[in-house]
């Protein structure tokens, strides 16, 4: 009976220790590309990687395509959840020695033909998009024949997979609170987001039916943008309008940058938060802690997004599965309470 290669025969035939070929193969600490290649290939040629593989006990991940939009690649306050995200999936990739090829669309919209070109000259093992779910890059990646993940997007064609904050669930529970508060009146402030902000009004309309109370489109207000800046302009033109807020007792911010834009637009007012009206934001960024009132919010998993997509290429690698269906994988969001919410008078 032929006797089954181990670690030692390739740890022997890469010239490597025992303790570096195993790091190696299960990306559990920081190697230099060339020994991690090294380790690798032994394995593959001596055909203990197939065996690992098949009993889903290795890690084929090496090198890993990041691309993101323009918008979301400058360090700013406005870019709080992106470098997060971005931040725990640099540390994850350093931590599995998976080496980062980055890059960065010269607009919004990511181009997916260049990805694909990119990754295949680099000989990626995966692709990770950041916040672009367009249907035309999805497509393009789809045929890529390479695993391809979407972070904090949505793909309804289900042709790759994807990781989000559970948005709608995250809405709801935050709902659910001021509704057990007393709140009915509840206004919510979003904007024209991609799919992944229309889950948080999704969420806010299911608090409501979950209740047996009506969703009252008046109490809907859409702002220009996402930034504090839109958010303020938002809260004035409606108080220049109506001084009553359409009755408002509560605000649901679609995020916590018009949040905090809403936090602004009231105080110049002097409407007081949250004695006169109740604010609830959504990410959970650091500002928030620091503003007056300290502002209430869902608070988003962005620094776990990045290992959970490394999981899934993972997996996807070692099932090396054709047919396998794209899976969509959603985090879940908790209620931070902090100073900008209370019962309504």
């Amino acid at each position: 009976m032929e006797r089954k290669v181990n670690l030692k025969d390739v740890a022997r035939d890469a010239d490597v220790s025992l303790s570096t070929a195993s790091h190696a193969l299960n990306g559990t600490a920081p190697l230099t590309v060339e020994v991690r290649e090294r380790v690798l290939n032994s394995a593959k040629r001596l055909g203990y990687l197939e065996r690992r593989r098949k009993r889903a006990t290795i890690a084929a991940l090496r090198v890993l395509l990041l691309a993101i939009p323009d918008d979301a690649a400058p360090q700013s306050d406005l870019n709080l959840v992106s470098w997060t995200i971005l931040n725990g999936l640099r540390k994850e990739c350093e931590r599995r020695g998976i080496r980062t090829i980055p890059f960065v669309s010269t607009g919004r919209r990511i181009d997916g033909s260049q990805v694909r070109q990119i990754a295949l000259s680099e000989r990626a093992d995966g692709i990770v998009i950041l916040n672009d779910d367009q249907p035309e890059l999805i497509r393009s990646l789809a045929s890529a024949g390479m695993p391809v993940v979407i972070i904090n997007g949505e793909d309804p064609a289900m042709l790759v997979d994807t990781v989000t904050p559970e948005n709608r669930f995250g809405a709801r529970l935050g709902i659910e609170h001021l509704l057990a508060l007393g709140h009915r009146r509840i206004l919510h402030l979003t904007w024209k987001g991609r799919t992944t902000i229309q889950r948080r009004y999704d969420g806010f309309s299911d608090a409501f039916l979950a209740a047996q109370l009506p969703v009252l489109e008046d109490m809907i207000l859409e702002a220009e943008g996402y930034e504090p800046r839109h958010g303020e302009a938002a809260i004035n033109a409606l108080l220049d309008h109506d001084p009553d807020m359409r009755g408002a007792t509560a605000i649901f911010c679609a995020a916590d940058n018009l949040a905090l834009g809403c936090l602004k637009a009231l105080a110049d007012r002097d409407i007081r938060v949250p004695e006169a009206i109740s604010v609830l934001g959504f990410d959970d960024i650091v500002r928030g802690e620091f503003s007056r009132p300290p502002l209430s919010t869902i608070s988003v998993p962005a620094d776990r997004l990045g290992a959970a997509a490394l999981a899934l290429i993972e997996q996807r690698l070692i099932a090396n599965d054709p047919h396998r269906p794209a899976h969509r994988l959603e985090l879940g969001c908790h209620l931070v309470l902090r100073g900008s919410i209370a019962p309504p008078r």
